[in-house]
C-alpha cells in the first residue's frame, strides 16, 4: 500500500529535483522503491484474475525509473516526481492499450486506453470504430463507464476540430473519430490513496475499462 512517507518523498523531490538533493536522501528513496514494488505486486494479484491477458506480466514490465529522458525535454529536472503503473497485454513499451495508476501527492488518477497512437495505430483505431462504433457507444454508455469516468478525456490535442481525413463530417460515429487519443480517467484522493483498500477499490474501477481496451487492442491486431 501506499504510505505518507511515499508521498512525501514525491512531493519534496518535486521541491527539490536535483541530483545532490536525491543522493542524500537515498535512505527515503530504497522506502520509496520498497513501496513501489509491493503497490505493483497488489494491483496484479488484483488485476490478473479479472483480466487474463495481464496474466504474463510482472513488477518490471508495469514500472518505471525514476529518472528523467531529458535529451529532448527543454524540462531538465532530472527524475519522475510520480509512481506510474502500466498494466496492458504487451509490455509497457508496445503499442497497446491498457490500463494506468498515477500517484503522485494531490493529483494522482487511474484510468487506461490508448495514448496517442502513431498515424497507422490511430488509423486502425478509426477504421474499427467506423465498421463498429455502435459497440463503441455501447461501452461508453454503460452505467459504471458514465460514472466513474464520464467519458473520452478531450484535453489539449486530443480532438480534432473538423472530421479527419477520409471520414464524412456527418458520419454517425464522427464525435468518436475526432479523437487522436482514448483515455478515460477518474481522480484520486490523499485519503483513497492512503487507504488500506486503494488497490481494491482503484482496480474494481479499472476493470470496468476492460471492455473499451479489448475494442482498441482489437483494432491494433487486426489485420487489414
Amino acid at each position: 500500500m501506499i504510505t505518507k512517507d511515499t508521498l512525501q518523498f514525491l512531493e519534496d523531490l518535486k521541491n527539490n529535483n536535483n541530483r545532490e538533493w536525491f543522493q542524500a536522501n537515498q535512505d527515503r528513496y530504497e522506502h520509496y522503491k520498497t513501496d513501489y514494488r509491493d503497490t505493483v505486486d497488489e494491483f496484479l494479484a488484483e488485476m490478473k484474475p479479472l483480466d487474463d491477458t495481464l496474466e504474463q506480466l510482472e513488477f518490471k514490465d508495469c514500472s518505471y525509473r525514476i529518472n528523467r529522458d531529458i535529451r529532448f525535454s527543454k524540462d531538465k529536472t532530472p527524475y519522475k516526481t510520480h509512481m506510474g503503473i502500466w498494466m496492458c497485454e504487451g509490455k509497457k513499451n508496445t503499442n497497446m492499450a491498457g490500463y494506468y495508476v498515477h500517484i503522485e501527492n494531490g493529483t494522482a488518477f487511474a484510468g487506461g486506453g490508448l495514448y496517442f497512437p502513431e498515424a497507422a495505430d490511430l488509423k486502425k483505431v478509426r477504421r474499427e470504430i467506423d465498421g463498429f462504433y455502435e459497440e463503441l457507444e455501447a461501452i461508453v454508455a454503460e452505467p459504471e463507464f458514465k460514472k466513474i469516468y464520464g467519458g473520452f478525456e478531450k484535453g489539449e490535442g486530443m480532438v480534432l476540430k473538423s472530421a479527419p481525413k477520409d471520414f464524412d463530417k456527418d458520419h454517425p460515429a464522427i464525435e468518436f473519430l475526432k479523437f487522436k487519443s482514448f483515455l478515460a480517467t477518474t481522480q484520486i484522493s490523499n485519503k483513497e490513496l492512503l487507504s488500506k483498500d486503494f488497490v481494491k477499490d482503484t482496480s474494481k474501477k479499472l476493470i470496468v475499462l476492460k471492455p473499451l481496451i479489448e475494442f482498441l487492442n482489437r483494432a491494433l491486431t487486426t489485420e487489414g
